[in-house]
């Protein structure tokens, strides 16, 4: 099956957009942020109170995470955590969704203050 990742990232069933996830926070909403990154990428920059758990490791870790909680899974630029959120439905997560274009959106529209990389 051929896997369209620019339709997937406009699927309003597996994303979130920065400013969407910006205001679910500023209304006291505390999804879980699953940071899917590699742990150099995370000492460059996060969001706080994000569970990092690298893709690798995704396999093996994702039972540590609740099913029924709502869950927003981030990375870079929204490509691995797209692939983490589909893992995570396909194994019965109900409520998880990737964050649109990564932490490096996060940066561009909602906190300029967050570093960004290459």
């Amino acid at each position: 099956m051929f896997f369209n990742i620019f339709q997937s990232q406009s699927d309003p069933d597996l994303n979130v957009s920065p400013e969407d996830l910006k205001a679910k926070m500023d209304r006291g909403e505390k999804p879980v942020l699953v940071d899917v990154r590699e742990p150099w990428e995370v000492a460059i920059n996060r969001l706080e109170g994000a569970v990092t758990m690298p893709m690798a490791e995704l396999g093996q870790r994702h039972a540590e995470l609740d099913p029924n909680a709502e869950i927003i899974v981030y990375c870079h630029m929204g490509v691995r955590s797209l692939r983490a959120t589909k893992f995570l439905k396909d194994r019965e997560f109900k409520n998880v969704k990737n964050l649109t274009g990564g932490i490096d959106a996060w940066s561009l529209k909602v906190d300029p203050k967050v570093p960004r990389y290459r």
